[in-house]
Parts: structure tokens; sequence; C-alpha cells
């Protein structure tokens, strides 16, 4: 059926906007404004974006089965103490998702990439808070339960959720009205600073998961004695811990493309391993918090703050209304004004016009 559907063609990087460049990555690009239908299917072409779609796309619907078997099996809606790993399941869904969404439809213009990767740090720094919700009821070590650390734990993770949402939004464009509009694209962070706006986003991304780990980090590599809670999920922990830092280091140095800049476009990128990681890294996750929520049970139903809506459902909530609003103030600029002027535009590769300066 496949072969009577004239697939999308796919150009070079000499042949695309800068705003579409991906470093080291040399050929497999999708038309600059591709329609929405071009765009789905080029999920069944390769290009080098296609792996990127897949590999998140697809483990949604696993994390999507574990909600179900959580809500239904163990029917979340009567018992309070299963609403953290609920939530947790539920960012697990909503990140990969939101990523698979983005790879889809950035190639539609340049605002619309920009606008796809807003949700989709939106939706990381969501899950972020997901981690931290379900670390303090099911995680922390024995000796911190309840301590001051504790009670306002949640409470600088919904701040630093936000505080990921805007700086990563941030490393894309700079600030909404006062640095970038139709007039002024060249002070666009990316294309000025490059080498600055990939070291915010990857600062935007590390510090909300080094501050949510602090409680893991101790428990598993400095609690010695008493009420360090020494199991065996910990060596669960010990590999999503190892996963999140290989994810960390292909996010952040673009290997092994950079080695041999267009050898792996399309299959074998940074972006590719990194999201297989996250993936594999997040699996290892819930399995290590699964065991930690039912071997604690007990001990945690007697000594640690019961699960209640003001430290599980209403942080969340907090979070998805200050993060939406962010993207809003982002987004809304480039929704006012065109991306490139209709003058701007060149005549492409078989006169398909490609915009040069979106």
């Amino acid at each position: 059926m496949l072969s009577l559907i004239k697939l999308p063609r796919v150009f070079t990087i000499n042949q695309v906007p800068k705003v579409f460049h991906e470093d080291s990555i040399i050929s497999g690009y999708r038309h600059p404004r591709s329609s929405a239908t071009d765009c789905i299917l080029s999920l069944f072409q390769m290009t080098n974006e296609t792996l990127n779609i897949w590999t998140h796309f697809l483990p949604t619907w696993y994390f999507l089965w574990k909600v179900v078997t959580v809500v239904l099996m163990q029917t979340a809606w009567q018992d309070s103490f299963t609403w953290p790993m609920v939530i947790f399941l539920l960012t697990c869904c909503i990140y990969p998702l939101a990523s698979s969404c983005a790879h889809t439809f950035s190639s539609m213009s340049a605002r619309a990439r920009h606008i796809c990767f807003f949700f989709d740090y939106g939706a990381l720094s969501f899950y972020s808070l997901g981690s931290a919700i379900v670390y303090s009821a099911y995680v922390f070590p024995d000796k911190w339960v309840n301590s001051s650390f504790h009670q306002y734990y949640i409470t600088i993770a919904v701040f630093n959720s936000v505080i990921c949402t805007n700086l990563a939004c941030y490393s894309r464009l700079g600030l909404p009205f006062l640095q970038y509009n139709h007039d002024s694209l060249k002070r666009f962070l990316e294309f000025q600073h490059p080498k600055f706006s990939k070291l915010f986003r990857v600062i935007a991304f590390a510090y909300p998961y080094l501050f949510d780990s602090i409680p893991l980090f101790y428990r598993v590599f400095l609690c010695v004695g008493e009420g360090c809670t020494d199991n065996d999920t910990n060596i669960l922990h010990y590999h999503h811990i190892a996963l999140a830092f290989l994810t960390g280091f292909l996010f952040a140095t673009h290997l092994p493309e950079r080695l041999a800049p267009g050898s792996f476009d399309y299959i074998g990128h940074s972006h590719q391993l990194f999201h297989v990681c996250a993936i594999l890294g997040t699996h290892f996750q819930m399995q290590a918090l699964e065991q930690d929520m039912v071997t604690r049970h007990p001990w945690l139903v007697e000594n640690s703050t019961p699960i209640t809506f003001g430290n599980s459902v209403g942080p969340v909530l907090l979070c998805v209304v200050l993060n939406l609003a962010i993207i809003f103030l982002y987004s809304l600029p480039l929704l006012l004004h065109p991306v490139c002027k209709e003058k701007k535009c060149s005549t492409g590769p078989k006169k398909d016009k490609l915009c040069l300066h979106s």
C-alpha cells in the first residue's frame, strides 16, 4: 500500500534553513514547510528523524499499559499510597509522547519547530516533578523521612520544574517579546551563541534531575549504618543512574556523529541513542520504584507523612498550569508575527521555496 503513496523527498543540510540544522547530520532532512500529512507520511520513510520518533512513540504505549495495570489492579483511586506511582507513570507517558510529536511535526515551519520543542521541554520538566513526587513517597532513606528537607522537597521540585521549562525555552530564542521577533531573527540565542544555548539546555535538564536525586544518591552511595534503607532495590537504582548519566553524556556531546559527520544521519546518531538510553533508564527507574513501593509499604505507612492531595496531585496541577503559561508566553510572539517574510525566501530544490532566515 505504501508503494502507492508518494513519500515526501528528503534534503541535505545545505538545502534547508539553518534553524533546522542538526550538529554533524548532513542528510535526511524533511522539507522545512512540510504539511501535517507529509509529516505523518515521513514516519514510514527513512529520514534523520524517523528513529527519533519511533524510539519514543512505541514506549509511550508500554508506559500507558503500566498506568492501566496500576490503576485497575491496585485500585489506585481507593488507596492514596499509590497516587505518586500513578502520577509518575503518567509523566512517563507524557514525555515520550510529547517528544515523538515534536519530532514528527517540527518540520512544518520554523515557528512550528520552536513551539513543538517548547512543549517537549515542558513535558521533560513535568517528568522531573513526577520523579520528585514518587521519590518523596517511596525512595527517601529511613533517616531522612519527615526531615525538614523532606517537608520542602516537593515545593522546591515544583520551582525547579518551572525554572527548567523557562531556561530550556530561553535557550532556543531568548526572552519572548524582548529578544526575538520577525525583524531580529539573528538575535535568536541559537544563532548568536549556539554553544551557550546548548549549555543552557543541558543545565536546564541536569539541574532538576540532580536535585530530585539527592535522596537517592545519598541512599545508594553515601549512607551507612542504621536507617539507610539498604535493600535489593538498590541494584535497579544503580542501573537507572548509570543510564541517566549516559543519556546526559550523549545529549551534550553529539557522539558518535561528531567523529564522522554524515555517517550516522539515519541510524545511530546521538539523539536516537539518547532516546533509547532515556527510555531504558526510565524503565529501570519504574521497576525500582515499584519494588520500593511494595517492600517499604508497611514501614512508610507507619512512619512517613500520609499521601494527600496537597503533596501529590496538587503540585502536579500547579506545575501543569505554570509550565503551560511559560510555553504560551514563549510561543505568543511566534504566533503573532510571521517568522519570515516572503521576500526572504528563495527557490530551493525543484522550485520548493525554502525560507533562508527562519
